[in-house]
């Protein structure tokens, strides 16, 4: 039987340092150009999503599937993930494609896109993934141009942060916070965005566990309505979906290629401008990663659709069918299931992939899952086990969305 969850199987959160991360996820202050949160993608409204397949960011206005574009460049390439109980102990990397990882390679604790520049001191990796949103051209930071901090990061990564930095210290109320939660700092001018990081991943790995959902009680003993315990006996048995989605946060944590349809920008590379994201691939440059993605949790899984990477498919029947038969799914999926706010400006490239033939067919060829067969039925079983993954307090948030932040910008 699966080990449940318990408290002590999360990282420590000072709550005092988690205060300050609620009022920074949803300011501002901390974007290019003062016009979106990390709370705009990741919204307690929303379950800690948007509601959308891929994203507008830097650029829009409006919160989930109202969000419209305004002058931007590109949709945000990838899926918003969840947020759910990224602070367990057990989480060592992160990101879709897995960018993000614990490691000693570069001296700071981490493998990450900064490399040797990501600065020392952060408490986990939680803390050090709230970092990367805020130097992405096309989430927070902004093009080119715009503001010092989208030119800073377009010289070098780390450039951006310290004015980040200086923008939070200049608001006396965020450093009269900072000076009473964290012992290292005396004066406002002491903070560093090592400290705003560490408050962000003390927020969200205070405000997004989840482990009290009918699963836990049936680990505790107390049965299952019964169409979700044969879902739990497919899951665990002829489906194996419990091969990927394993342990206590259904995630082994690995890639996999499920043969997702292909549209939006692409993850592209300086050296790729093709519209297409190559998974793992282009984090480790290794062929055999190509088209893999991490495998995500399923705690709260009802709630947060769309779901694969692109967010291809808006519901968990289509998203199960995906993983049964890739193929015939991708055959089956139509371009209205992608749920995306209108764009008139960069509608043109949002499918344009799949007029690539060749690239269709490298991305077929790269599937992982062997086909099987399972009826109607049993996949709605499926579907009432993964709903019995949904915590009773999901919707019921801790701190949840402040009414006002330090800065004094509007709250999405």
């Amino acid at each position: 039987m699966a080990k449940p969850i318990e408290p002590d199987d999360f990282l420590p959160a000072d709550p005092a340092q988690a205060r300050i991360g609620q009022l920074l996820f949803y300011d501002k202050i901390l974007s290019g150009n003062r016009n979106i949160s990390c709370g705009t993608c990741h919204h307690h409204d929303l379950h800690g999503t948007d509601g959308l397949s891929l994203g507008i960011g830097e650029g829009g206005h409006g919160l989930g599937p109202e969000r419209r574009a305004g002058d931007i460049r590109k949709r945000i390439p990838r899926n918003a993930p969840a947020l759910w109980n990224l602070g367990h102990k057990d989480i060592r990397i992160l990101f879709h494609d897995g960018r993000l990882e614990i490691s000693d390679l570069f001296g700071n604790g981490f493998n990450s896109p900064a490399e040797e520049w990501l600065p020392q001191g952060l408490d986990h990796i939680v803390a050090a993934q709230a970092l990367f949103p805020l130097t992405a051209q096309f989430e927070m930071a902004g093009n080119p141009g715009e503001n010092d901090v989208a030119g800073a990061v377009h010289d070098r990564i780390d450039a951006a942060w310290p004015i980040l930095a200086a923008r939070v210290r200049a608001i006396p109320d965020y450093a009269e916070l900072f000076v009473e939660a964290f012992d290292e700092i005396e004066t406002g001018a002491d903070i560093t965005i090592v400290e705003i990081a560490n408050a962000l991943g003390a927020f969200i790995v205070s405000e997004w566990q989840s482990h009290d959902s009918p699963y836990d009680n049936w680990l505790a003993g107390v049965p299952l309505p019964a169409k979700a315990e044969r879902g739990r006996a497919l899951f665990f048995g002829k489906a194996n979906c419990a091969s990927c989605h394993s342990g206590p946060l259904f995630s082994d944590q690995s890639f996999h290629a499920l043969g997702l349809p292909a549209f939006g920008p692409g993850r592209t590379r300086r050296f790729d401008p093709m519209p297409r994201d190559v998974g793992r691939m282009g984090e480790s440059d290794a062929l055999e990663d190509a088209y893999r993605f991490r495998t995500p949790s399923l705690r709260n899984v009802a709630l947060t659709a769309p779901y694969g990477h692109n967010g291809a498919w808006p519901t968990l029947d289509g998203i199960i069918r995906q993983h049964i038969n890739p193929q015939a799914a991708r055959e089956a999926w139509n371009t209205d299931l992608a749920r995306l706010p209108d764009a008139p400006q960069i509608a043109a490239i949002d499918f344009i992939i799949t007029t690539d033939g060749r690239e269709q067919e490298r991305s077929r060829r790269q599937i992982d899952i062997t086909p099987i067969s399972l009826s109607d039925a049993e996949i709605s079983e499926l579907v009432a086990f993964l709903t019995a993954l949904t915590g009773k307090s999901a919707e019921d948030r801790p701190m949840g969305r402040p009414e006002a932040v330090p800065s004094g910008l509007p709250i999405d």
